[in-house]
């Protein structure tokens, strides 16, 4: 694998401009210090609650633990963000015209760009939308989109998050954890803001309310404490200031959807769901659902009720679409991609499957519904027999699967236990759309702690960083 590119310095070995002043800062800090401020973080996120649930690990399955906090941070440059945040919003606009489309005329399917079989046989799509426009025509209201960086100026989308995006809470906490333990360096850089983000979040939420509903009431719907982002839920809604809610406390009666309140039932507008579409509404989906609330979709397709993210957004996540996202772009903008693809190959296709049956140990592989890390390969950093395993479950449904090359993910300065070194980053910002496309300068920078591993999920061990966009003035 090529050597990463890393972020601290450029190609002559020069500490590159947007670090500038830190590594100033960090060549004249005591390593004392900088031991004693990861205690101090540590201990804030322990007293903070902040913590994410594991599942599916041997020796720590089910079990809430923190997530790993780097107190080094990433630093984008203006330029960078620029950059970014119009691929993003290009990105997130041609997607949502993708799920409009294959709930209606299916343009592109007709145009030949996606094999109708992507769409139809696929079990993320969803029939009962058909012919459905949710308010606004907006179906992606929250998305997160996975970068990596590669070189200077050159990034690449990993993968698109839409159904249930998570991650926000803890990039807003990063950011309060790090103000708290260095707020001198906060007057040393000039860091774009992101507390902003809920506010946002709300104003967005409200602007897709059903028609002529001029006070909207917003919830947040989580399955429970059980959930993995249950602190997440928990966290939006109280920034918010609207409800957490379950579904026991949600009903609908005469078509619209109630909250069960100590003052009487209290209609809602609007519910910003991290509940997936199997579980929402077990009179149409799962009928062993015990998260959802009857009568939901029934009110949601008559416009009672706005769902965010719709219904059926999970069409457009699937990886095995995600190789289509720049002929989207192309299709429905008239646009070139602002952010590259990484090349992708589907295993659904013979050519493609030979080659990476022939070339496991130099790529990584995923199923296509996968998500969390979970379910993957990493071939240069697996053992024969993992590889050999592996092959075996490509060749009971090849069509399962994509594979893409392992990228040189840039490397951020990092504090492990031996000091300061370099570890592989990847970059989740959020884009909301509603009223306006909005992006919070920054994202979620997620950190493969282990020397070498390109692991960054935090299931998997890996941690967060804060992510410091610099505003365009001098520092």
């Amino acid at each position: 694998m090529p050597l990463s590119y890393n972020e601290m310095y450029t190609d002559t070995g020069d500490v590159s401009p947007a670090y500038t002043l830190y590594k100033k800062w960090l060549d004249n800090t005591n390593p004392e210090e900088l031991h004693q401020r990861h205690r101090q973080a540590d201990l804030l996120f322990r007293r903070m609650g902040v913590t994410f649930a594991v599942y599916g690990d041997n020796n720590m399955g089910g079990v809430e633990r923190l997530i790993p906090f780097d107190i080094i941070p990433r630093i984008l440059t203006a330029e960078d963000w620029n950059l970014l945040s119009a691929g993003l919003i290009q990105r997130v606009q041609a997607l949502n015209a993708f799920v409009r489309d294959v709930y209606h005329d299916q343009e592109i399917l007709k145009a030949g760009l996606i094999p109708p079989d992507l769409v139809h046989h696929n079990r993320l799509f969803r029939a009962e939308m058909v012919n459905f426009e949710p308010p606004g025509g907006i179906y992606i209201n929250i998305a997160g989109i996975d970068v990596v960086r590669t070189g200077a100026n050159q990034f690449h989308v990993l993968e698109d998050n839409l159904r249930t995006p998570s991650g926000v809470s803890y990039m807003l906490e990063n950011r309060e954890i790090m103000m708290r333990i260095f707020p001198y360096l906060f007057n040393i850089y000039p860091v774009a803001p992101i507390n902003h983000y809920p506010h946002e979040l709300l104003k967005n939420l409200r602007s897709v309310a059903p028609r002529n509903v001029d006070d909207p009431t917003v919830v947040v719907l989580t399955p429970g404490s059980f959930n993995s982002a249950y602190f997440e839920h928990a966290f939006l809604a109280d920034e918010m200031g609207v409800e957490l809610v379950q579904g026991q406390d949600l009903f609908v009666d005469n078509g619209n959807v109630y909250m069960r309140t100590v003052e009487g039932p209290r209609q809602v507008d609007v519910i910003y769901r991290r509940v997936d579409d199997d579980f929402l509404d077990p009179t149409v989906f799962r009928p062993d659902s015990l998260l959802g609330i009857p009568g939901l979709y029934r009110a949601y397709k008559n416009g009672r009720v706005t769902l965010a993210n719709a219904i059926g957004t999970g069409i457009a996540d699937d990886k095995a679409i995600y190789n289509s996202v720049p002929e989207m772009i192309r299709f429905y903008l008239g646009e070139s991609s602002i952010l590259a693809n990484v090349p992708t190959y589907k295993l659904r296709e013979k050519t493609d499957l030979a080659y990476v049956l022939d070339h496991l140990d130099e790529l990584v592989v995923k199923e296509v519904h996968g998500s969390g890390g979970y379910g993957m390969l990493v071939g240069p950093a697996a053992t024969v027999t993992e590889r050999r395993s592996y092959k075996e479950r490509i060749m009971n449904n090849p069509a399962n699967f994509i594979a893409q090359p392992t990228l040189s993910l840039s490397a951020c300065p990092t504090f492990v236990e031996q000091g300061v070194a370099p570890r592989h980053v990847d970059l989740r910002p959020f884009v909301l759309m509603g009223s306006a496309v909005t992006v919070v300068p920054g994202g979620l920078t997620r950190v493969a702690l282990r020397e070498g591993s390109l692991v960054v999920n935090s299931s998997q061990g890996g941690g967060t960083k804060d992510t410091w966009v610099l505003e365009n003035r001098a520092c």
